[in-house]
């Protein structure tokens, strides 16, 4: 397969501070994530707590309350 000829060495950087090259048509380029910081790859997870809704209809009522 034939290299375009207008693909240079592109310096990558990401809002957490990594940087790394790859090849393409321009200069620079900025990213928000990277795989670096995302969770996805980090392992971390974001962890939510939802109550149901039966704990939600005891609070508002105040029935689980004695």
């Amino acid at each position: 397969m034939k290299k375009p000829d207008n693909q240079m060495d592109t310096k990558v950087t990401c809002a957490c501070g990594n940087t790394f090259t790859v090849r393409s048509n321009k200069k620079e380029l900025h990213l928000e994530v990277c795989n670096k910081c995302h969770p996805a790859f980090t392992g971390e997870k974001i962890v939510t707590v939802k109550k149901g809704n039966v704990e939600k209809f005891n609070r508002k009522y105040g029935l689980g309350e004695k």
